[in-house]
């Protein structure tokens, strides 16, 4: 039998009935859900349903009304964003956010900011530059000039120069081509591969999906429905909403001839 201390380093982060507000509006009513170690999940959702919220309220930018967030053995939802980065949890937002005007180089050397050890410094440069050997190429180059999916690019290797525990990545694929696309899911999916935590929000619901370990969909900021791909697959309502499948789309099909 296994014991608790192995399923506690297993459940790398947990979040217990969390409510976030903005104002007096609700954004997540009671949200639940955990992510074990060298786990890819993802959240999955309309645009508002709340799935960039969860991130937020993970990493300190939003402070939940009710409800525990818990990392690794600590409780995080009372923390300030710079001890939560401290702690190894790294946050890519949407739409990226990169620093516009200054290099490639400068905006990896942002994200090592808590990086004393010019050697190690470096080195996360050279991990970062193998992932994305494009950047290597750009280091020079002011990162606004570059296109969306080089900034994306950009934007994750920032969030890795710290090495963290967890990736927690905002709609990475928004607004790039279907070819861009594709070589950012590979690059996640390689991510993961190699050990990396990640959390990932998605409305690109076939690709993340395909990746992905778990699954939750999050509907009008509440966990709608969760479980592996297989298992959402078989979902009749998760194929009408987000895969373009189901019987009601079936037979729309149908009237229409196509």
């Amino acid at each position: 039998m296994l014991s608790k201390h192995f399923w506690e380093i297993l459940q790398m982060l947990k979040l217990i009935g969390v409510e976030t507000y903005y104002g007096k509006v609700k954004a997540l009513h009671g949200v639940s859900l955990e992510v074990k170690e060298g786990q890819l999940v993802t959240i999955l959702g309309a645009n508002g349903a709340g799935k960039s919220t969860i991130l937020k309220t993970i990493s300190g930018l939003v402070e939940p009304e009710y409800g525990t967030i818990h990392f690794e053995d600590r409780r995080i939802d009372r923390k300030n964003p710079e001890d939560i980065v401290k702690m190894g949890i790294s946050h890519v937002p949407e739409w990226r956010r990169i620093f516009p005007e200054l290099s490639v180089e400068e905006n990896l050397l942002m994200g090592g900011f808590l990086i004393k050890e010019k050697e190690l410094l470096h080195e996360r440069m050279k991990e970062a530059f193998r992932h994305f050997p494009i950047l290597d190429k750009r280091k020079a180059q002011r990162a606004g000039t570059m296109s969306g999916g080089e900034q994306q690019m950009l934007a994750i290797s920032r969030a890795l120069m710290i090495k963290p525990k967890i990736l927690l990545l905002d709609e990475p694929s928004l607004g790039l081509s279907p070819l861009l696309v594709q070589d950012i899911f590979s690059t996640i999916k390689e991510l993961h591969q190699s050990g990396v935590t990640i959390l990932l929000v998605e409305q690109n619901v076939n690709h993340a999906l395909k990746i992905a370990d778990y699954g939750y969909v999050l509907t009008s900021g509440k966990i709608f429905l969760s479980g592996t791909y297989d298992e959402l697959y078989e979902e009749e309502k998760v194929r009408e909403m987000y895969l373009g499948e189901g019987k009601y789309v079936r037979r729309a099909k149908l009237w229409s001839g196509s």
